[in-house]
């Protein structure tokens, strides 16, 4: 398998929604997308490039992630109202979330089932059901 399709997959998602591949768009495509998935924060990925040497504002870093998010490339995981991470990992998947770190583990889809949902608005319809565990660390 070749090593740049990952990366070569974003690029062309990128243009099959209409968002231009900018210098800046592919640099934090890279920082994302390479090395497999994770959770991230707009602050890491932005101290992330800094270090990089990618001169970008903490501003174009949330705007980006929400844009692919909105691509598709990315989920968005709501931990509380301050705090949100985005995940490379756009399977059908849930959370555990531990307390004191602020650290996100995978939980298979498969191993967590909703057995009833209410029934939705009238007008909407389920998209998806998100499940975070909140744990906390064993002393």
């Amino acid at each position: 398998m070749n090593a740049v399709r990952p990366f070569s997959h974003v690029l062309d998602q990128l243009r099959a929604v209409g968002l231009r591949p900018t210098r800046q768009r592919l640099a934090l495509a890279k920082l994302l997308f390479e090395g497999g998935n994770r959770h991230i924060t707009a602050e890491v990925l932005h101290a992330e490039a800094l270090r990089a040497n990618i001169r970008v504002s903490l501003a174009t870093v949330y705007n980006t992630l929400h844009q692919f998010t909105t691509a598709g490339l990315l989920r968005e995981i709501i931990v509380d109202a301050s705090r949100s991470y985005f995940d490379t990992n756009t399977s059908e998947h849930h959370h555990f979330f531990v307390e004191e770190t602020g650290r996100l583990d995978d939980i298979p889809g498969d191993q967590i089932i909703v057995s009833e949902l209410p029934e939705a608005p009238e007008g909407t319809s389920v998209k998806r059901v998100d499940v975070i565990v909140r744990v906390t660390e064993s002393p």
